[in-house]
């Protein structure tokens, strides 16, 4: 059954890739913010990677909460009030970014997170169900194009308004006195106030824009039944799924691995000595190749390989990859970590799908549990940063990488299919 049939379907996919522009945005924000963190606050690698552990533990804290307001309000006003949630994140990490005041920055960046925490508790499940759920993983491709373009806009527009210059300024604090280098690196800071703002007054119109759509409300309990009735008619807890609870854990691990590779490695060219100024903007070539990805499956799926096939070959390549990675150096080190957004591409939208199949009347629920899972980009990041102090840096990144898609290989294979009852 899909919730939304002809063309209110494909004005309904046209708003969500609105939001999943946000998304891309907002989130790939994160990795130049820890280059910029580390100089306008002037703390260490494993501090500046606070930024993306306050980001992604939000939506540990969040999505459960997310899931019973939106039985309140609906997903409709449940994601206009997420952008609102973002808008007052965006004001609160200008300000006091602009104050040099880390633990209020790092709040405003846990606000924005709770925000998109909302959004994403809706939009998944959302675009998931609105057609048939063996294509779920081609509608969510298209959510990942305008995701990662927004996403490769993100660093660029960065780069360009607050961390042009960086290099040469970085010299001039170092060799600055006390006094002068505080001037500097408050300049520094404040760079981020008018984009932020602007950043900020966007989301409330954004918020507005929503309210006022056309964007229909989904019966998720009717749209996600699987078979006659639902299997979950027979199931009286969410944690009766098994296939959702290691859809959790494999959201976790591949959320942990896409923000290594896209966040992280900036970072990880930092320890082949390459220069500031271009390792800032590495996260960028890790979306390129995302964009990539997203293009190859949005062709390829269900057409001439299933979502669950596709993800497995992912995996693979994200093993062989990561061990490239580690058996290269320097630039073509980077390229094996930044090829990693191609094996990434295709997970997410594989992922998701085939971990609410068939939840029914629990799919806010599960879908809650599932952005949880995002947490992963959380500890695992912050995991690199910690081990690469006492530790080869490309050693902490395989060791890191590989148990991780090893785990998404067996989600694939099997895991999404254990204690599901097949449509009759």
């Amino acid at each position: 059954m899909t919730a939304v049939q002809g063309s209110r379907q494909y004005v309904s996919i046209a708003i969500i890739g609105l939001l999943f522009f946000i998304f891309g945005f907002v989130t790939w924000l994160n990795g130049p913010l820890i280059t910029f963190a580390k100089l306008a606050f002037n703390v260490s690698e494993t501090y500046a990677f606070l930024i993306p552990s306050a980001f992604y533990i939000s939506y540990f804290c969040l999505a459960l909460p997310s899931s019973v307001i939106l039985r309140r309000t609906g997903m409709k006003k449940g994601m206009a009030l997420g952008l609102f949630v973002m808008a007052i994140g965006a004001l609160v990490f200008g300000q006091f970014t602009t104050h040099r005041w880390y633990p209020g920055a790092l709040g405003g960046v846990f606000t924005i997170g709770a925000g998109l925490a909302i959004l994403q508790t809706a939009a998944n499940p959302y675009i998931s169900i609105l057609g048939p759920i063996e294509g779920a993983a081609q509608r969510i491709a298209v959510m990942g194009i305008c995701n990662k373009v927004a996403g490769m806009l993100a660093p660029i527009a960065l780069a360009a308004f607050v961390m042009h210059g960086m290099g040469d300024l970085a010299a001039q604090v170092e060799a600055a006195a006390p006094e002068a280098k505080e001037l500097l690196l408050n300049e520094f800071a404040a760079r981020v106030y008018g984009p932020y703002m602007v950043m900020a007054g966007l989301l409330v119109l954004l918020a507005v824009g929503i309210l006022f759509s056309p964007l229909p409300e989904v019966n998720t309990a009717e749209a996600n039944a699987n078979g006659a009735g639902g299997e979950e008619t027979t199931r009286r807890s969410v944690f009766q799924f098994p296939h959702l609870l290691l859809g959790v854990i494999c959201l976790f691990v591949y959320v942990g691995v896409e923000v290594l590779a896209g966040d992280a490695i900036g970072t990880y060219g930092e320890g082949f000595g390459l220069p500031l100024d271009e390792t800032k903007i590495f996260t960028l070539y890790t979306l390129f190749a995302m964009l990539l990805g997203y293009l190859f499956g949005l062709v390829a799926i269900p057409r001439f390989i299933s979502q669950e096939r596709y993800l497995s070959v992912s995996a693979v390549l994200g093993i062989v990859f990561a061990i490239g990675a580690f058996l290269t150096h320097g630039y073509v080190s980077v390229g094996f970590v930044a090829a990693l957004g191609f094996a990434n591409a295709m997970m997410w939208p594989a992922i998701f799908p085939l971990a609410i199949q068939g939840l029914g009347r629990f799919t806010e629920t599960g879908s809650a549990l599932l952005i949880m899972g995002i947490a992963g980009g959380a500890v695992i990041p912050q995991l690199f940063a910690v081990f690469k102090q006492t530790h080869d840096f490309q050693l902490v990144f395989t060791a890191l990488a590989v148990p991780c898609y090893l785990y998404i290989l067996f989600f694939a294979l099997r895991g999404h299919n254990v204690g599901r009852v097949k449509a009759g």
